[in-house]
């Protein structure tokens, strides 16, 4: 009998038929599987390829006495209860090296966008609100020499320090710990810590994972020792920003605009947000290029595959479970 695996929401089918002669797929008839279907549908597999912002909850992951892998369809997993997966000996993967390039092009792009005014003047003439093209207006602000502070400098915010590097930005950046002096020489970037970041950077990159650490990592204090020249980017988690505490500075103008690719609550965006101009937004689509979902699905099955063939090398969240006495993969020798 073939091993199950249930597809929790519809991504780019055709890398995964290479599983089919080993596999059952099952997908949803629609964009996603309801709660109520991935409960009924969870307790015979054996995997389960989540999504992100398709939650994965300790509820559902209890109800799956069967499974032995939760492959993550992205880098972030915030939408799994790792930490119950991990009790359960479910080892949980994801495919960060895909996203890492297409991320750091929108976090540029949001850049660029917002210093340069482009959404605001687009907006602005397609409406026919902007009749005066004067020397003295419409100005934006220019990159060049301006002073970049990543927070996460880890493959997405280094591959964003390579471009900011080519558009002539100085980088800051604050880690949990500072990278070795050769890294740091490769991207010119110096390390500091995140209240001399704030202080100092002419934009603010957020790259990190959501964790208890990171949520709200931005709120009221950080964002009042933001210069009132200063933009924010957005291209990690929303809830890494208390999005309350944001709206209100940018109402009294104590930044000077932001762009954002996620919200605290996806899909609803505040209407505060909305009818800024100088607030840029984008649907959460920092890996949605048709190459990267496309490349994210090839991930997920080579990674399914090798580990079920024992392969080394897998990119696992939860390195830990593999010494664990609960570990389900180990338990029931599957191979």
């Amino acid at each position: 009998m073939k091993k199950k695996i249930l597809i929790s929401h519809r991504i780019p089918e055709e890398p995964l038929k290479i599983l089919e002669s080993d596999f059952e797929l099952i997908w949803p008839d629609n964009d996603t599987f309801s709660n109520e279907e991935l409960s009924a549908l969870i307790p015979e597999c054996e995997v389960v390829v989540s999504v992100f912002g398709n939650p994965l909850d300790s509820r559902l992951i209890e109800a799956a006495s069967k499974l032995k892998l939760i492959a993550n369809y992205g880098a972030g997993t915030d939408n799994i209860d790792v930490e119950k997966a991990t009790q359960l000996g479910i080892v949980v993967t994801n495919t960060p090296d895909t996203v890492t390039e297409p991320t750091a092009e929108l976090a540029m792009g949001l850049i660029i966008d917002v210093a340069r005014r482009i959404s605001e003047f687009d907006r602005g003439l397609r409406a026919k609100k902007i009749t005066d093209w004067g020397v003295l207006q419409n100005w934006g602000t220019t990159l060049r020499d301006k002073t970049l502070g990543i927070v996460g400098l880890g493959a997405i915010g280094k591959a964003l320090a390579k471009r900011a590097l080519a558009f002539g930005m100085k980088v800051i950046y604050h880690n949990r710990h500072k990278l070795e002096p050769h890294i740091e020489e490769q991207y010119e970037a110096r390390f500091t810590d995140l209240e001399n970041l704030l202080r100092n950077a002419d934009f603010v990159s957020l790259n990190v994972p959501l964790t208890p650490e990171t949520k709200s990592l931005i709120s009221f204090p950080e964002l009042k020792l933001m210069k009132p020249s200063a933009f924010l980017i957005n291209t990690s988690r929303g809830a890494v920003i208390n999005q309350e505490a944001l709206i209100e500075v940018l109402k009294k103008k104590e930044i000077a605009g932001a762009a954002l690719d996620v919200f605290a609550n996806e899909p609803n965006v505040p209407d505060e947000l909305i009818y800024m101009d100088n607030v840029v937004l984008v649907p959460h689509v920092g890996s949605a290029t048709h190459e990267t979902r496309k490349e994210m699905s090839k991930q997920v099955a080579s990674v399914i595959a090798d580990f079920f063939q024992g392969m080394k090398g897998l990119p696992v969240v939860n390195p830990q479970v593999w010494n664990s006495e609960n570990l389900r993969f180990k338990a029931e020798g599957a191979s």
